[in-house]
């Protein structure tokens, strides 16, 4: 296998910092036992004969210690972009780990906005490949990224 280039590293990590945050939500488990187990489990790991992807370290790190420690924030940015009906604890636990996750890198991390946006829409389509959740999540992070990063789309 060829050794990944840094776009597919920060991707995988991105997967990862989605399931990082929705293990820790399902389980309980700290961010650091979490970061732990991911680090030393999953990224390059090879299972039933199926090589997992290699992933950024730096940027998975940075994803979910942002996402963690700025989730208050992020959560009520994700609420005013959301149908007042529809809060974010009434979302499915996988797209809230998402909209944590990138909520964290349009907030915290110099990550151009618009590539945020494309690379957590890819991330919902590897997890609901054929359903709306990419558009319900394209439609949630472009307010998101308008909101955190205005002068990155003019009028």
């Amino acid at each position: 296998m060829t050794k990944p280039d840094k776009k597919q590293m920060k991707s995988a990590a991105r997967l990862y910092a989605v399931q990082a945050l929705f293990q820790m939500e399902a389980s309980g488990q700290t961010v650091e036992a979490i970061r732990r187990e991911f680090e030393t489990h999953r990224f390059g790991a090879v299972y039933d004969g199926d090589e997992m992807a290699e992933g950024d370290v730096d940027h998975f790190r940075a994803v979910v210690d942002h996402a963690v420690n700025f989730q208050a924030m992020i959560d009520q940015m994700t609420d005013r972009a959301l149908v007042a009906k529809w809060p974010i604890d009434r979302i499915d636990p996988v797209i809230r780990a998402l909209f944590r996750a990138a909520g964290a890198e349009l907030t915290q991390m110099v990550t151009p906005p618009k590539v945020s946006i494309n690379e957590y829409v890819d991330v919902a389509k590897a997890f609901f490949p054929e359903g709306k959740e990419s558009k319900f999540v394209n439609a949630v992070l472009d307010h998101m990224a308008r909101e955190a990063k205005p002068e990155a789309f003019p009028a």
